[in-house]
């Protein structure tokens, strides 16, 4: 079916399409999924064996993309998204095919997009409840970690020579230097780590999305 069709889409529109290209669905809208690089992938792959190392025996379940996100299956069940990786404790939530509400945690690996992933998710993450959100910056070799804490994201920060806790997991941590080994692109410069900075700030700050983006675009022309 061409996406042309409807303005607004359900996950019952989303199951029919042909998959020969990858979508989410924010809101009803579908938006197109761009194919991972190969730094991604690396990054992405580590994560995963990580946590599946940890997890085996364990009730918590860890996925990798693509595996459907359905954030409110439960009402106009229209936003659909597949983080990189996912851990799901509640079996319930599991029906073989996808993830029907909040998974417990989501890390997801910026591409050249990083809106989608710092203002777009960020916000729909926060609202539906996931407990841990990582957002990894491969070009800083960065980790954003976001912990909900009475409905609000708080944030910890983490390099690539840091052992990161995973919170939803006793005892669980993460070598970000075998994550970020051997990666194509290292990390840049510290301009990039303080512009993420900043935002994570004024986002705490409750500032809009709109004008965190006009102040970065105003820093960035000066």
């Amino acid at each position: 079916m061409s996406l042309a069709e409807k303005i607004k889409y359900s996950y019952a529109d989303y199951i029919k399409w042909d998959g020969k290209t990858r979508y989410e669905l924010i809101d009803g809208a579908a938006y197109a999924m761009a194919s991972p690089s190969q730094e991604h992938q690396e990054i992405s792959g580590e994560f995963f064996r990580q946590l599946a190392n940890f997890l085996r025996g364990k009730p918590c379940k860890v996925f990798h993309a693509p595996f459907d996100v359905r954030l409110n299956y439960d009402s106009y069940d229209d936003t659909v998204v597949q983080p990189d990786i996912l851990i799901v404790c509640d079996k319930s939530k599991l029906n073989g095919r996808s993830v029907k509400g909040a998974p417990d945690m989501i890390i997801e690996i910026m591409s050249s997009n990083t809106r989608h992933d710092t203002f777009v998710k960020f916000r729909l993450y926060q609202k539906a409840g996931v407990r841990e959100y990582w957002i990894v910056d491969p070009k800083t070799r960065t980790v954003q970690v976001y912990l909900l804490d009475g409905g609000k994201y708080t944030i910890n920060y983490y390099t690539a020579e840091d052992t990161a806790p995973v919170h939803i997991l006793e005892n669980c941590e993460i070598n970000l230097a075998d994550v970020f080994n051997d990666t194509i692109e290292s990390l840049e410069s510290y301009d990039d780590i303080s512009k993420q900075i900043l935002i994570e700030a004024m986002k705490t700050a409750g500032i809009s999305d709109e004008k965190i983006e006009e102040v970065i675009r105003n820093a960035e022309l000066n």
